[in-house]
């Protein structure tokens, strides 16, 4: 731990303080000690909730994020308190999904990443967005183009 310290991650090993609104600030990174491998990383928080930004009534979500990393890779106590920062912030379901990506890309700038919000249903109807990118001019590129295609 003493060397993720020396990287600058603060969340790691401290008191969890959890944030009252969206706080992609919260967000660290490490470096990725296994940069000549491709593989994934997948995380899971069926326990994810948001706001409905017209009626201000709770939706729960099973969020699942999948990526390859390249150079930096997100902590994940960071990752949870991100995540649990949405529980008081108006989104609809689709900008969640979209947000965590843009965000994590920001953070990590991966080769490959997705993420997938399977949302519980509300009025009998479920949403499911699904959003990906692949790093451009790349195999990740066309990895993110089949995915898509695949997707059901």
């Amino acid at each position: 731990m003493a060397d993720r310290k020396e990287e600058g991650l603060s969340a790691l090993g401290g008191k969890t303080v959890y944030s009252k609104a969206y706080t992609p600030e919260v967000l660290e990174a490490f470096t990725n000690l296994n940069r000549d491998l491709d593989y994934w990383v997948k995380f899971n928080c069926p326990e994810f909730t948001a706001l409905c930004p017209i009626t201000g009534q709770p939706d729960f979500a099973e969020i699942v994020i999948s990526y390859i990393p390249d150079v930096k890779m997100v902590e994940s106590k960071s990752l949870k308190l991100y995540l649990h920062s949405f529980r008081n912030h108006g989104s609809f379901h689709e900008d969640c999904v979209n947000t965590i990506l843009k965000d994590l890309r920001k953070l990590m700038d991966p080769k490959y990443i997705e993420v997938t919000g399977l949302f519980v249903p509300r009025g009998g109807i479920s949403i499911h967005p699904y959003a990906n990118w692949g790093r451009p001019l790349t195999k990740f590129e066309a990895l993110a183009a089949q995915r898509f295609a695949a997707h059901q």
